[in-house]
């Protein structure tokens, strides 16, 4: 099989063939039908996240075919489909796992990280950390909801009843929320790259009440506001944005260093938080909900070959909505 491999942090990946993998106990072996480039994949590719010491196939917004089961695997044959999230197996014994807090296990494997991911025509994945999807939805237009619309989706509610929403960055994550907020009855208001007029556009389009340069403030104050940007300079930036009581939800699995910044900005009641990883019950929870607002993704597909142009996309800020790469394209 082709596998795009990130086999020195900083370097262009690497295309190789590949055996296909064989499932172990509990595993299910995939045919990739998509895969969505999310910006913690540009982290891996870039050596941002703690280096593994060996290549490793990045992606983790896969959906795929069931090819082969391995022993253990109940409830997934042959012929399902499946979407397979940053998650990838968790410990299921310390004290988070019990309580429902998986996504902080410190154990935790995570998909195209420890586990090699859906940048290949097959990959490998633990049954038990895969979500079944119906056989006819698009397996292009669901990628970006494996990622962008789960860690959106979890971010998005650590931003509580906001009135007024802000989001800092609009693109897979962010055109997901507003999605969201928007079908909850939420003002969204969208910070985007200074200059980038397209994108404001398509903020506007999207529903969004105001669109602007990340640098500017609201026309209004707000109730909370969601960095997918990873520009830790945004929270001093957003912490101005937000009104007595507000939230601002970090949402990146990695951001620059924050600045300091008076305590004023933080005074007041304001909280900052991050958001890490996901649960399976926020997938169960975001595939339920995804059909009943509808959300709709804008993607622009690349064959697998060129998922470095799909990476340069994201990391120039040139995409509306996501990229995804497509095996046999």
């Amino acid at each position: 099989m082709l596998a795009m491999v990130v086999e020195r942090p900083g370097a262009p990946l690497a295309p190789r063939e590949r055996p296909v993998p064989e499932p172990g106990p509990d595993e299910v072996l995939l045919r990739v039908l998509a895969c969505g480039v999310c910006r913690t994949d540009l982290h891996v590719a870039d050596g941002e996240l703690p280096p593994l010491g060996h290549p490793v196939v990045p992606g983790h917004e896969i959906v795929g075919e069931v090819v082969r089961t391995g022993a253990g695997v109940t409830g997934l044959a042959p012929g399902d489909r499946v979407g397979v999230p940053w998650l990838g197996w968790t410990c299921g014994t310390c004290a988070f796992c019990r309580s429902g807090r998986e996504n902080l296990c410190p154990a935790a494997r995570f998909t195209g990280y420890h586990r090699d991911g859906g940048f290949a025509e097959f990959a490998v994945a633990d049954a038990r950390y895969a979500f079944p999807l119906p056989p006819g939805q698009d397996p292009v237009a669901t990628a970006p909801l494996l990622c962008a619309g789960l860690i959106g989706y979890r971010a998005w509610r650590m931003a509580g009843q906001a009135r007024r929403l802000g989001l800092y960055g609009f693109g897979a994550a962010g055109h997901l929320v507003a999605q969201l907020a928007r079908s909850a009855g939420q003002e969204v208001f969208a910070f985007v790259r200074p200059g980038d007029a397209e994108a404001e556009r398509f903020a506007r389009g999207l529903g969004a009440a105001w669109a602007g340069p990340s640098d500017a403030l609201p026309p209004a104050p707000l109730d909370a506001a969601i960095l997918f940007a990873p520009v830790g300079a945004l929270v001093p930036a957003a912490l101005r944005a937000v009104a007595p009581g507000g939230t601002v939800v970090c949402g990146g699995i990695h951001m620059s260093d924050i600045p300091s910044f008076p305590y004023a900005l933080l005074w007041g009641e304001r909280v900052v938080r991050s958001v890490a990883n996901l649960t399976r019950a926020d997938g169960a929870a975001l595939l339920a909900l995804a059909p009943t607002v509808p959300l709709r993704t804008t993607v622009t597909p690349f064959p697998l070959r060129e998922a470095d142009a799909a990476l340069e996309a994201l990391r120039g800020g040139t995409l509306s909505g996501a990229a995804v790469l497509v095996p046999g394209s």
